[in-house]
């Protein structure tokens, strides 16, 4: 009956983001829902093995093929929204944005998609990115602001009556994946064991600031599912070098050195105690009433 709902930007974004809590959910028999704002069709080629011209004829067909399989891996529905991909600018001073592309559609418009499966999914968790998108890709940050616009939309019969019946999601987190405490602990050990980190040069780089650090409310010990997470990584073979830093750390080393994924609890309609362990916390309960479930999600 629980019913979780991630909001990504990119093929390739629900399995570098929160994989493994997917995973774990799934097999709890939690429904999961990753809606795919982009077809990811200006995404660079990642990996040496893939970067053929036969593969960049054919971007935005080989990126839904990889989608399907990560989402089979998962164990999730997915759905994309239809956006087209804004891609990476590059150059000082940054080119415009290609005309038509997801970051340039006013946010009213690009939430109306995502309002309508809120109300179809019915979800009582949602996830995205936090304000600066977790990194400031222009398609990351457009899927902050019309993911916390269809979250206080959705529930409200006033705005998009023509998107179905209202539904109040009750919780929206921030992924907080790449936090500086997470990093730092895997390159220390990484350094313990006489190996060679992938994070060095960005810590050298990292400038802290602790109050983000801070943000962390949610941890969900998911190590368990690390595997899982990591073959739904490799299906994105034009993304995700198998020789490259996403698996520069031996899984040994990354469950026992930092288990959980991190989130940021940005909204909630329950009551929850903090820190917590558990995306639905506060929600159980109530959706284990059975009779009650309409009301909580009305709530």
């Amino acid at each position: 009956m629980l019913r979780l709902m991630h909001v990504h930007a990119h093929p390739d974004d629900e399995s570098s983001k929160g994989a493994a809590t997917t995973a774990k959910y799934v097999a709890e028999g939690v429904d999961v829902h990753v809606v795919t704002c982009t077809g990811g069709e200006r995404g660079s080629i990642l990996n040496p093995r893939m970067d053929r011209p036969d593969v960049l004829a054919n971007m935005s067909e080989i990126r839904r093929q990889e989608m399907a399989r990560a989402r089979d891996i998962l164990g999730v529905r997915q759905d994309w929204l239809g956006f087209v991909d804004s891609g990476w600018p590059e150059g000082d001073p940054k080119p415009p944005l290609p005309e038509g592309c997801f970051a340039l559609v006013p946010v009213e418009e690009a939430a109306a998609p995502l309002v309508r499966l809120m109300r179809s999914f019915k979800p009582h968790v949602v996830t995205t990115y936090d304000e600066n998108g977790g990194y400031p890709h222009p398609d990351h940050v457009q899927c902050h602001r019309v993911t916390v616009a269809a979250f206080d939309a959705a529930g409200d019969p006033d705005r998009y009556p023509d998107a179905g019946e209202p539904w109040q999601p009750l919780k929206l987190y921030y992924h907080h994946t790449f936090n500086r405490p997470r990093m730092q602990a895997l390159h220390d050990a990484m350094v313990a064991h006489d190996l060679e980190s992938p994070y060095a040069e960005r810590l050298e780089k990292w400038q802290r600031d602790p109050g983000w650090d801070a943000r962390i409310t949610t941890r969900v010990d998911c190590a368990d599912y690390f595997g899982v997470r990591d073959q739904a990584l490799l299906a994105h073979a034009t993304q995700i070098d198998p020789d490259g830093h996403w698996f520069a750390i031996p899984r040994e080393i990354q469950e026992r050195v930092w288990p959980t994924e991190d989130y940021e609890l940005a909204k909630s309609m329950v009551d929850t105690e903090l820190p917590e362990e558990d995306l639905f916390a506060g929600i159980r309960d109530r959706v284990d009433v059975g009779p009650d479930l309409e009301t909580a999600g009305e709530a």
